[in-house]
């Protein structure tokens, strides 16, 4: 008998619990909202993360060897060419200081003797007793030893007190700005050692000068859209610092050859801004460029959400009778799409009318 009953209140309890769904599905409704087809404008773009930059920044490196003595001047400061930036304190090691005034003396010694020399078959040759090839030779040998003295003495001069001047070119221990711009950083303090730039070593590098009258954007685009960028073609570029100032600037640069990065395939961009006095623009900050690849004004389109596809051909729902609610499929011809606009090749007309469809809850 009891297990009859609870037989019969679970068949209840489950009436119960259908009907409950089935009127909650029924109250769930579609909805729809009608949309008139308009007229505007459809662009299509490629996206480059980046950074703003100089065009060319200058590394500036010592010719001679030392500790930093003095620096003139402080980072944002503007310079010119020959600005003195800085000043080097030579520094010769006890050995190198040595050598090198050791080579002066020796080579001093040998010029005095060949000008003896020379001197001696100079004599020699007015009285005849020497050949004039022989005082040649003797006067050829006293002009490279003394270029070999100079030499040595000019070296000897420039390891100890950092200046010399040599064929009317003053060359000494400050360093100056090889161009006009701003000094961006400085890499070394005073007191710090500097190893001069030569041909067989980079040198240290003190600090970076650059135009920055003259800044461009560089960075990466996806392989997906870099078949589809042309040079000359137009870009927007946002600075994440400055978001509400736009600059316009053209394409100037597309990378032949890909770089990997986080597994992904990337090309190297340059645009060139077309509007070079831009307030508060600052070398580095990050910034995205929207490459403009292709676009279409005045032309029918519908959103995008509105469009499927079904074998192969691209339809959307039409507004048949508004008053009687009757919609159905049309096939349609699209062109190009920004992800939210699609435009309308044919199909469609100015004034149709197409459904979206809403579902909502009650």
């Amino acid at each position: 008998m009891k297990k009859s009953i609870a037989i019969i209140l679970f068949i209840f309890i489950a009436a119960i619990a259908a009907v409950i769904l089935i009127n909650k599905k029924k109250s769930q409704k579609i909805n729809f909202k009608i949309i008139e087809i308009h007229r505007g404008n459809v662009t299509e773009k490629a996206i480059a993360i980046g950074q703003i930059v100089p065009r060319q920044d200058i590394s500036i490196k010592a010719k001679i060897r030392g500790i930093l003595k003095k620096k003139f001047i402080e980072v944002g400061d503007i310079v010119d060419i020959n600005t003195p930036l800085m000043e080097v304190n030579p520094d010769p090691t006890p050995i190198e200081y040595m050598q090198a005034k050791r080579k002066m003396e020796i080579a001093k010694v040998a010029m005095d003797n060949a000008e003896v020399e020379c001197n001696r078959t100079e004599q020699l040759n007015k009285h005849k007793w020497a050949s004039q090839q022989e005082y040649d030779d003797c006067r050829q040998l006293f002009d490279e030893t003394k270029l070999r003295y100079e030499m040595a003495r000019e070296n000897f001069e420039l390891i100890s007190k950092g200046k010399i001047e040599m064929a009317g070119i003053k060359i000494d221990n400050v360093i100056r700005s090889p161009i006009k711009g701003t000094v961006l950083e400085l890499l070394v303090d005073v007191g710090d050692p500097v190893v001069p730039l030569t041909s067989y070593q980079a040198g240290t590098p003190l600090m970076t000068v650059a135009d920055m009258t003259d800044l461009i954007f560089k960075g990466t685009v996806d392989e997906i859209d870099v078949g589809k960028i042309k040079l000359a073609i137009p870009a927007i570029i946002t600075a994440g610092a400055i978001p509400d100032t736009k600059i316009h600037g053209k394409v100037t640069l597309i990378s032949p050859k890909a770089k990997k990065e986080a597994n992904s395939t990337l090309f190297n961009v340059e645009i060139e801004f077309s509007d070079t006095n831009i307030p508060n623009l600052r070398a580095g900050y990050s910034a995205i460029a929207k490459i403009v690849i292709a676009e279409t004004n005045n032309v029918p389109i519908i959103p995008e959400r509105l469009v499927y596809y079904s074998n192969d051909l691209t339809y959307t729902d039409v507004c048949v009778d508004n008053d009687a609610k009757i919609f159905k499929p049309k096939k349609i011809v699209t062109g190009l799409s920004d992800g939210m606009s699609t435009e309308i090749k044919n199909g469609l007309n100015d004034g149709d009318l197409i459904v979206e469809y809403l579902k909502i809850k009650p």
